[in-house]
């Protein structure tokens, strides 16, 4: 009975770890965690890079489509000017039909640009803004506001608020006004030129009247 007894300890000394053992545990666990990290912290880096890439893609797409769009529509905004000097100049000179029939084809033309996110931009009357507007002449109308847009040569058109084509214009430019005070300043010097002049023959006419009078001395 007693070697039994004696028995029992060193086997259950036997089932429990050294700690050389738990420190060998505890290492693999902590290696485990860190490799469990990385792979969470890569696949984090993955998908954010396919979010990425899925913007990146849909904005290539969008800005391809855009320049696709404003390629097209230049090259039919000749035809859309041919169109609107046809209905400015024509008038009566052509049956009042065809007339109609060529302004309705007109207004068709910028309803379906304008559809597309293509709208006119305004220029005659309205100061002139370098940013829509192309200047190129100038011109000096007095009863006109000073930088204001007098002519229109060719219609500009913007493209989704961008400018496609700038406004091809005529510019108001009044000759700038002097200064009050350098106007009073140009007045007043031809009367202090004067008065120098009037100083430099009074200042002769005294050395002469002196030279004069040396002269009149010697001769007594």
């Amino acid at each position: 009975m007693k070697d039994k007894r004696k028995e029992k300890p060193k086997e259950q000394e036997r089932l429990e770890p050294s700690k050389k053992e738990l420190e060998e545990l505890q290492q693999q666990l902590n290696d485990l965690q860190k490799e469990k990290d990385e792979l969470f912290g890569k696949l984090q880096r993955v998908s954010a890079d396919y979010v990425n890439l899925q913007k990146r893609s849909l904005k290539q797409i969008r800005d391809t489509i855009e320049y696709e769009k404003e390629k097209i529509i230049k090259t039919l905004l000749p035809a859309l000017d041919n169109f609107e000097h046809t209905v400015q100049k024509a008038g009566s000179a052509i049956q009042t039909e065809i007339f109609k029939g060529i302004q309705i084809i007109y207004d068709q033309m910028l309803d379906i640009l304008k559809a597309h996110g293509v709208e006119q931009i305004n220029a005659l009357g309205e100061k002139f803004d370098p940013a829509l507007h192309e200047a190129m002449l100038q011109k000096a109308e007095p009863e006109q506001q000073d930088n204001l847009v007098l002519e229109e040569f060719q219609k500009g058109y913007k493209l989704n608020g961008r400018v496609i084509r700038p406004s091809k214009v005529i510019v108001n430019k009044l000759p700038a006004e002097e200064p009050v005070e350098q106007k009073e300043q140009t007045e007043q010097e031809p009367e202090e030129k004067v008065d120098l002049q009037e100083q430099v023959t009074g200042e002769k006419q005294s050395e002469e009247d002196r030279s004069d009078e040396g002269q009149i001395t010697d001769s007594e």
